[in-house]
């Protein structure tokens, strides 16, 4: 592994751009954000079928995806340990191949079947993603220049964004597209018989997924990462006493950000099949709503891409505010019109969600200094909120699905509010004198 390098004979230019020592490392980490992309959202047709083989209403349909974000909150603060105590490289290893066990376990799930084996399993494949999680994103975050954090990891994020378009076809096609209950017109009734058979139908799938993640983990076990220098990693207990977290307005109001922005995607994402195949907006079988829900993932990949060239010449924070407005804007009109017009409002969003996490995620541990590591595992733990979509299924079962998504709305109002003032930064840090002079080629000063 190459050794860290000495800032002072750097030049300006050196600074502004990672070390090209680091591209191999993030090439590989763009795998790991499709990979965790791709299989979280492969939940967006998989909580349909599951809807219809277990015969759940909304709210026990959206505690599936709960149980999936609870994960996040409940992993987080051990999976910052176990990096500390293994190291970066074999937590990434080590959280790959506890999805791929998770994902086994889907299998088992599938041929019983039963709802609360598969409510464990999705925990477990969702508790390896978290371990990914709060390695890969401060990862790429501190590589380079600081001022341009957000567009780097809205970039990286973008790969992410490839995953999460591309899972919606591979669900319809091997889950919705090969069961009774994602082929039959809407308000068809299924034999006991039928939806043990569409049980089935999860099994492959996951076999691939599962084989897909061993094999990721043996190249990661084998490949040279390089040392991330002290500047990630743990600060000196005399350093850390010196600050607090709380005196960052920009974390503060960042942690809820995160979590509440977590509930409008995750809301958007899990009933967008429900209620783009209903008769008054899209009229069509969750099996074509699948095919759809790929234009809604596309878009937050154009979006990514798009935002991390944006974020070059405009401020972040600006980026931030204008797309909170516009995913505003179209879930209005996602709830109180009918037909294609809310249909593709609902689409639209996901152009508007794409940089929110990225961006939330730098503007929050700007200027945190030494206290990075903390500040980047509670933006993490932060993604639980996810978990209260659950709250959405229970409004939708109260009042309506389409009236539900005033929830979402709701949640964009609090986004343009951290863009706007939440993320200033309030006592900025740098990093310590010892840290700077080991950080290497790239890090920010």
């Amino acid at each position: 592994m190459p050794g860290p390098t000495g800032t002072a004979t750097q030049s300006p230019e050196s600074r502004k751009r990672p070390s090209a020592t680091y591209v191999p490392a993030l090439v590989l980490l763009a795998s790991l954000f499709f990979m965790w992309g791709f299989i979280t959202v492969i939940n967006n047709t998989l909580l349909p079928h599951l809807k219809s083989v277990f015969d759940l209403n909304y709210t026990q349909t959206t505690l599936i995806e709960s149980v999936w974000f609870i994960a996040y909150f409940v992993a987080s603060i051990p999976s910052a340990k176990l990096i500390e105590r293994v190291g970066y490289q074999k937590s990434l290893v080590i959280g790959l191949l506890t999805m791929a066990a998770g994902a086994l376990g889907m299998v088992l799930a599938a041929s019983i079947p039963s709802y609360g084996v598969t409510l464990v399993m999705l925990f477990i494949i969702a508790s390896g993603i978290t371990l990914l999680q709060v390695a890969a994103n401060p990862y790429v975050a501190v590589i380079g220049p600081p001022e341009t954090a957000s567009s780097r990891l809205n970039l990286v994020q973008a790969m992410n964004s490839m995953g999460t378009w591309l899972a919606p076809m591979f669900g319809a096609y091997l889950i919705l597209g090969r069961s009774k209950s994602g082929t039959a017109a809407a308000g068809t009734v299924l034999t006991q018989a039928e939806r043990l058979a569409d049980a089935h139908t999860v099994i492959l799938p996951y076999i691939i997924v599962a084989a897909v993640l061993v094999v990721l983990a043996l190249i990661i076990a084998r490949f040279p990462l390089p040392a991330m220098g002290s500047a990630t990693s743990r600060v000196a207990k005399e350093e850390r006493k010196k600050h607090s977290l709380w005196k960052h307005r920009n974390l503060v109001f960042g942690v809820p950000a995160i979590f509440i922005y977590l509930i409008a995607e995750i809301g958007v994402a899990n009933l967008f099949v429900s209620f783009v195949s209903r008769p008054d907006i899209g009229n069509m079988t969750s099996e074509s709503a699948g095919w759809y829900l790929t234009l809604l993932w596309g878009g937050m990949m154009v979006g990514r891409f798009l935002g991390s060239a944006i974020m070059q010449k405009i401020p972040a924070e600006t980026v931030l505010a204008a797309f909170s407005v516009g995913a505003f804007v179209v879930m209005l009109i996602t709830t109180f019109t009918t037909g294609h017009v809310a249909m593709w409002a609902l689409i639209l969003v996901g152009f508007f969600h794409s940089i929110m996490f990225p961006t939330i995620f730098t503007l929050g541990i700007r200027g945190l200094g030494p206290l990075t590591e903390e500040g980047s595992g509670l933006l993490i733990m932060a993604i639980a909120g996810g978990a209260l979509v659950v709250v959405q299924g229970w409004l939708a079962d109260t009042y309506g699905l389409q009236t539900s998504f005033l929830l979402t709305a709701a949640c964009e109002l609090y986004v343009l509010f951290y863009a706007v003032w939440g993320s200033k930064v309030t006592e900025p840090l740098s990093m310590p004198e010892e840290d700077e002079a080991q950080a290497p080629a790239g890090m920010p000063e």
